[in-house]
């Protein structure tokens, strides 16, 4: 049994942890995202798919990607095009040879949010965003089976702007 001073220290380290946490970056993340918030050119994000409400993702937009995910290995800039991926340009080595096998490997936000509602309705170990302000994701991060080996991905959704240049 531990001593009241281990127990003390312990519980000392887990406040400091939190306090530590504390996030005040402009893309401050929820777990959850905000319902019909507007982002800056009055296109809506509504929650997404991950909630089980309707995405009503921009038409046009731009962001970074950078995934873990073995097929889509590395960092991506994307613009999105009347509701398709109009450009997608490799950041790094992986990601040039992604490129090169096909633009259409690259998702939207959308097709990333897709990913997430599948693995929750097949009840995945780990199914989970957060989300800016306005509603965009910033990480998705999905693990089929914790004790499977390579079916882990995490999705980084950064640079993201919503007039798409």
């Amino acid at each position: 049994m531990p001593s009241a001073a281990a127990l003390i220290a312990v519980a000392g380290m887990v406040w400091v942890s939190a306090a530590c946490r504390s996030d005040t970056s402009a893309e401050s993340a929820e777990r959850t995202p905000p319902t019909g918030t507007a982002t800056p050119n009055g296109t809506t994000w509504n929650g997404t798919t991950c909630n089980g409400t309707t995405c009503n993702e921009p038409a046009s937009y731009a962001y970074t990607l950078t995934s873990n995910e073995q097929a889509l290995a590395g960092s991506f800039r994307v613009t999105v095009r009347g509701g398709e991926v109009a450009k997608a340009v490799g950041l790094d080595d992986s990601s040039r040879e992604v490129v090169e096998r096909g633009p259409g490997q690259i998702p939207k936000i959308g097709d990333l949010l897709d990913r997430l509602e599948k693995a929750r309705q097949e009840q995945a170990d780990t199914a989970e965003a957060e989300y800016a302000a306005d509603g965009h994701p910033l990480r998705i991060t999905l693990d089929q089976d914790e004790n499977s080996i390579d079916d882990e991905a995490q999705y980084v959704i950064s640079s993201y702007d919503p007039v798409g240049s």
